[in-house]
């Protein structure tokens, strides 16, 4: 058998055999000769001169056709409607945590929650009554903490929310009492009396609450005509007169005033 010898580089690398129009002899195990053709393609299992450029740096790995980054798992997106609901969930049970507060006597930490409970409730037909509650309930905290002005603006978002809540409209009139608002909690009374005739404890408060109404007018009026008073002195002393030159009396029946002149 006939022995070829392969040149070496000068790094040491073997070289594949060159490419030659000629063909090599080599003995086979019998003895006879047989040829092989060595124009075989210059990169079939060596590297080419692409790869020897792009050394470590190339993108020397590729992606296998059958293998593919596994897909992240889809969550199915909420409608609209789901995402309100959800919502209104959320809302309720704060309300309901606002209750438990408010039973515990915590009404600050109280009014807190039934805030959050009116940010988060959905602009929906649904959570009108939520939050018609929610302002109600922060309104009684408010009157259990003696702050009548709050009281009766939350009642009052709750009551233009729902104009039938009874519950809103009598604690409205007792802040209104509180800050001697007694025409304001008297026309809260009669709103109740309208929705529900048989209420007993809107009848009763009337009752007390239109003698008080009327010692508060006569109070004022006795106010407004002590000022008057007062101006009018200034402006008839320029003349030697006062106003006790003036007498005024009042009709019984339809208790309007008529001013005479003493000298």
């Amino acid at each position: 058998m006939v022995r070829i010898e392969m040149e070496e580089t000068e790094d040491a690398v073997p070289s594949p055999p060159k490419a030659s129009a000629s063909t090599t002899k080599t003995m086979d195990s019998s003895g006879g000769a047989s040829t092989s053709n060595a124009t075989k393609d210059p990169s079939d299992g060596f590297e080419t001169a692409s790869d020897g450029e792009l050394g470590d740096s190339g993108d020397e790995r590729q992606e296998h056709p059958d293998q593919h980054p596994q897909e992240e798992e889809k969550i199915p997106e909420l409608t609209e409607d789901e995402i309100k609901e959800k919502a209104l969930a959320e809302a309720n049970s704060a309300k309901l945590a606002g209750n438990k507060l408010f039973g515990e006597g915590k009404y600050e930490e109280a009014i807190l929650e039934y805030d959050r409970a009116l940010q988060i409730a959905p602009d929906m037909p649904s959570a009108v009554e939520l939050r018609s509650i929610c302002h109600g309930n922060r309104g009684v905290c408010f009157l259990k903490l003696e702050k009548y002005n709050d009281t009766i603006k939350e009642c009052t978002k709750a009551i233009e929310l729902n104009p039938a809540y009874i519950k809103a409209l009598s604690r409205r009139g007792e802040a209104h009492e509180k800050l001697e608002n007694f025409e304001e909690a008297i026309h809260d009374m009669k709103k109740i009396l309208e929705l529900d005739s048989s209420n007993v404890q809107a009848r009763k408060a009337i009752c007390r609450l239109e003698p008080l109404a009327e010692q508060k007018r006569e109070k004022m009026k006795e106010e407004m005509i002590g000022k008057l008073k007062d101006v009018g002195n200034s402006l008839l002393g320029r003349f030697g007169m006062s106003v006790d030159n003036f007498k005024a009396v009042k009709d019984p029946n339809t208790g309007s005033y008529s001013i005479s002149f003493q000298r």
